[in-house]
């Protein structure tokens, strides 16, 4: 047999090279850590209130108090069976920031099949107490405007003084934009030929201006929802501005939408429907 020659391993040096050292928050002075950490946290502070608290700061005025609402003398809500059973008789008398409730848009139908159970109750109410009475419907993206249209004129019977009937559109669905507003001119043109008056537009700010922003629909009133801003963005005329959901009113248990009207109460009365 041969004799092998045994393989040798260097050790590796396990001295630090000279000049090279490994960071330590321990030779940072405290201080500074002190001012990074205030730095860190004031950082996330201006993020969370500009994400989450900002936006609904008016939100959480109007649930708290201390909310004030836009400058306007005629003031109104829009109600549905979501506010259950209305006591009339303090809503009458009810005060918003100083002003009346002057008007109250009614929920009255659904796409084509659905009927607000309260519709009728608080309709006869509104005229009953004096309060500026309209009806809306609305709009499913998911069938025809046209059948929408005549389901509407079919249930609600509008009345000398009455406001014009309102379209409520809020949702696309399925729809092109394009195919959208076919749809949604259908109605108003149909609704329109029924009452022999233009009905009122209402959609949000957002949804206006994506979807809703061609000239055809110039022509009717707008009543924009626009909620937790202390002035509208809306470059274009409005009639109505929606401007909280949290609302608090006499006479109505819980949460309802206030509105205010762009006008006096004389401007109100003549966009009403007027006797043939």
């Amino acid at each position: 047999m041969t004799a092998t020659k045994r393989k040798t391993t260097k050790r590796k040096s396990t001295k630090k090279k000279k000049g090279t050292r490994r960071f330590s928050f321990r030779r940072v002075p405290s201080y500074i850590l002190w001012i990074a950490f205030g730095v860190i946290v004031a950082i996330y502070i201006a993020f969370f209130y500009k994400t989450f608290v900002g936006p609904y700061s008016f939100r959480w005025k109007a649930l708290y108090g201390n909310v004030t609402y836009p400058k306007g003398l005629v003031r109104g809500l829009d109600i549905s069976h979501y506010q259950g059973e209305i006591d009339w008789d303090k809503l009458r008398n009810a005060d918003i920031q100083g002003s009346p409730v002057s008007f109250v848009f009614v929920k009255a139908t659904q796409g084509t099949d659905i009927w607000d159970e309260n519709f009728n109750q608080n309709f006869h109410n509104a005229r009953k107490n004096d309060i500026v009475r309209g009806a809306y419907h609305y709009f499913s993206p998911f069938t025809s405007g046209k059948a929408q249209a005549k389901f509407f004129c079919k249930m609600v019977q509008l009345e000398e003084k009455d406001l014009p009937p309102v379209l409520d559109v809020e949702e696309l669905g399925n729809q092109t934009p394009e195919q959208l507003q076919r749809e949604v001119l259908s109605w108003m043109k149909i609704v329109e030929k029924h009452y022999g008056v233009k009905p009122i537009l209402y959609t949000g700010y957002k949804f206006r201006t994506t979807y809703l922003n061609t000239p055809e629909f110039n022509q009717y009133p707008y009543w924009i929802a626009h909620y937790y801003v202390d002035s509208l963005e809306y470059q274009g005329e409005w009639a109505f501005w929606q401007h909280t959901d949290v609302g608090q009113v006499d006479g109505i248990k819980g949460n309802v939408d206030i509105n205010v009207f762009q006008g006096d109460y004389q401007d109100l009365m003549d966009l009403t429907i007027k006797e043939d």
